[in-house]
């Protein structure tokens, strides 16, 4: 059986070979630009080519910092790197890490320098970095009078916000004498009572820029008072001045953006403002206005006036209370009055039902020997004057008086003759 490889394993092969050779690692390769293209992920894909050959090339994103200038196809460009291989489809390329432009060489050399130099000064440092203030009414502006930079910070300026104030100082950003001037305009610029700076020109070679790469406007910018914004060439291009600005903007227009601020992007923002500070307000007031009349009533509830008042309702309730259960009490007594009077009422007829009856058998008993029967029938009741019944002869002498009672009346008598039994009469 045939001892066979993969694909992969021969490409990770070469890419071992490519890596061991350290004539590979870190060269400079010269030549044209071709099919160059800047991807969406911030890569840059390119060939380099000449009369002998091509060879692809990629700078990635995180590499961008040593490219200063925009790259087009058919520039003469020299590129540091290293030849490694993609092993998916096994073939070789260089990773760009540096591009010098063709007769720029010496101008990137002294701008690392020059950007090395400042670093380790702290002129870039972040510490450092004044920020930029969102509503900027009065703005300062550092370039050439004509020109699309000073075109497109003001078409962009009056479109955000026609109220906002530029502050043109024009200032030479190209040739010779260059640097100073952009140096002296940024120091005039903040003289003029500007919330912010706006520094810049349109994209150009290295060479075009290099004003912006002197020592002497970093200091100037570093210097300034008031916060500046570099706005230097394109996207690709960086400058000096970028490193030592407050902010760096890509364009000349994206500087325009963030130093104007939107109008009405701001009315629109005041007035969402306003709605809720109203809508706060109101609440406030409402609970402000509930709490205060808890308040209210709570103090109502404890003042002396009030306590008086429920003092006085309660003792209005206790006499309320106290003159009903008195006619409660009253009412019930009388009842219970009235039915023991009934009771009693009862009681006493019963009573004198009961004594009628036992009084008409003592009268059918004692009918009888009733006195008054017995004078109806001849007999006749004696008394002494003393009212004492005579029931014998020794309660009397002679002359005393007597009332003898009969049937139909009385008769006054006196005694002219007493004699002791039936017959004989006894003269005293």
């Amino acid at each position: 059986m045939v001892n066979a490889y993969t694909v992969g394993q021969i490409n990770k092969y070469i890419r071992d070979m490519f890596r061991q050779d350290y004539m590979l690692r870190h060269l400079y390769v010269k030549g044209e630009v071709s099919n160059c293209k800047y991807h969406t992920s911030g890569h840059i894909y390119f060939s380099l080519k000449d009369e002998t050959g091509t060879i692809s090339c990629v700078m990635f994103a995180g590499k961008r910092g040593g490219l200063a200038f925009s790259m087009k196809d058919g520039q003469q460009v020299t590129v540091l790197g290293t030849i490694d291989v993609y092993g998916r489809d096994g073939k070789y390329e260089l990773y760009a890490e540096q591009i010098l432009q063709e007769g720029s060489g010496l101008l990137y050399e002294k701008f690392l320098k020059t950007k090395a130099d400042l670093a380790e000064r702290g002129m870039f440092a972040p510490e450092y970095k004044k920020p930029i203030p969102p509503y900027c009414f009065r703005i300062g502006v550092v370039t050439a009078p004509t020109g699309a930079a000073v075109h497109d910070i003001q078409s962009i300026s009056a479109r955000r916000n026609p109220y906002v104030q530029l502050i043109l100082c024009p200032v030479l950003v190209q040739g010779e004498g260059a640097s100073k001037s952009i140096a002296d305009g940024i120091r005039r610029a903040a003289l003029q009572n500007v919330d912010v700076i706006i520094v810049g020109r349109g994209g150009g070679s290295i060479e075009d820029l290099w004003a912006f790469n002197e020592e002497t406007v970093a200091q100037a910018i570093f210097e300034s008072p008031v916060p500046v914004i570099s706005a230097v060439g394109h996207e690709t291009d960086t400058t000096i001045a970028d490193y030592a600005a407050d902010l760096r903007a890509p364009t000349p227009s994206a500087a325009a953006e963030l130093a104007v601020f939107d109008y009405r992007e701001f009315q629109d923002a005041l007035s969402s403002y306003r709605q809720r500070y109203q809508n706060d307000m109101k609440h406030a007031v409402l609970a402000g206005r509930e709490k205060t009349g808890r308040y209210e009533r709570r103090l109502l509830s404890l003042s002396p006036e009030s306590q008086l008042r429920m003092k006085q309702q309660y003792l209005d309730k206790l006499e309320d209370d106290f003159r009903r259960n008195m006619e409660d009490k009253v009412s019930s007594e009388r009842r219970s009055a009235a039915e023991r009077s009934d009771l009693l009422h009862r009681m006493i007829l019963e009573r004198i039902r009961t004594a009628e009856y036992r009084y008409g058998m003592i009268t059918e008993k004692y009918s009888g020997i009733s006195p008054l029967r017995r004078l109806k029938q001849g007999f006749v009741y004696t008394e002494l004057d003393s009212g004492r019944a005579l029931n014998s002869v020794r309660q009397v002498k002679k002359r005393d008086g007597l009332l003898i009672h009969v049937t139909d009346g009385t008769v006054s008598a006196e005694v002219t003759a007493v004699k002791e039994g039936r017959d004989d009469c006894k003269e005293e």
